[in-house]
């Protein structure tokens, strides 16, 4: 049995569960989601708990999907109840980002301006060359992060690029001091 799945999730104040069949909708503060828990997993809620159960665990697919349905769930409420946020920072000479509108707007050192479009759901917001991304869709966020992490990720000697706040950079040492070790 599935040490994560049997977990209830606690169903902060605010935030309504109504489990209708297969279908999870999920409101609060922050907005509304709906999942569809998949076929021989039913989710049903207990007191101020949503407790996720598999009818076979002998099934491998029901036994794949029970931990990772109530990991979805558990983050879903979370995100209509305080919200999901991802930051990301820029390190190097001359390396900034900016809002033009909805649009985020970064200069790595390229010869054109590289632009992100806010997607439906997700805000963007910059301060001091730190890029706050946040939504209530996890998946949503951790994606756009990762795209825009993706255009200049952290280089090893000098550690310039776009990294994850609180991301560690392994530095490697450069040719002077290989030359010096000799």
């Amino acid at each position: 049995m599935s040490k994560i799945g049997k977990m209830p999730i606690l169903i902060s104040s605010g935030v309504t569960v109504v489990v209708e069949g297969q279908q999870v909708k999920i409101a609060g503060p922050k907005g509304s989601v709906s999942y569809d828990v998949a076929e021989g997993i039913t989710a049903e809620v207990v007191d101020s708990n949503i407790l996720v159960t598999a009818k076979n665990l002998e099934d491998r697919s029901v036994k794949a999907r029970y931990g990772l349905t109530r990991a979805l769930l558990a983050n879903i409420v979370k995100g209509v109840s305080v919200g999901i946020e991802k930051k990301l920072e820029l390190v190097g000479v001359g390396y900034r980002a900016q809002m033009q509108g909805s649009e985020l707007v970064l200069s790595l050192g390229f010869s054109h301006p590289v632009k992100f479009a806010a997607q439906p759901g997700i805000t963007m917001a910059v301060a001091d060359n730190v890029i706050t991304i946040s939504g209530i869709d996890k998946a949503a966020v951790g994606e756009i992060a990762a795209k825009i992490r993706a255009v200049r990720p952290p280089e090893p000697y000098k550690g310039k690029g776009i990294k994850y706040q609180g991301e560690y950079v392994r530095r490697k040492a450069g040719k002077a001091a290989k030359a010096g070790a000799k």
